[in-house]
C-alpha cells in the first residue's frame, strides 16, 4: 500500500508537541527536585518543595516561549 500526502503531514506536529511537553515535566521536575533537596537540608518541612513545583513551571513555560513562542521578528506572531 502507498501511503499517501496526509500520512506524514498529520504526525508532523508530534515531534514538537512531545519536546514542548517534556520540557514543560522536566522544568517542574528540576526545580521541584531542588526544593526538595532544600528542604532535606535546612528542614524547613514542604515549604521550598512547593516553590520549586511553581518556579520549575514558570521557567518551563518561559522555555516553551523562547523556543517555540517568538515571531520571526517581523511583527507577526
Amino acid at each position: 500500500m502507498s501511503e499517501g500526502p496526509w500520512r506524514k503531514d498529520a504526525w508532523s506536529g508530534m515531534g514538537a508537541g512531545w519536546a514542548i511537553a517534556s520540557t514543560l515535566l522536566a522544568g517542574i521536575l528540576v526545580c521541584g527536585g531542588l526544593g526538595y533537596l532544600i528542604d532535606l537540608l535546612i528542614g524547613a518541612g514542604r515549604v521550598f518543595f512547593a516553590v520549586g513545583m511553581v518556579a520549575g513551571a514558570v521557567v518551563g513555560v518561559y522555555l516553551v516561549y523562547v523556543q517555540y513562542g517568538r515571531g520571526d521578528g517581523d511583527g507577526r506572531a
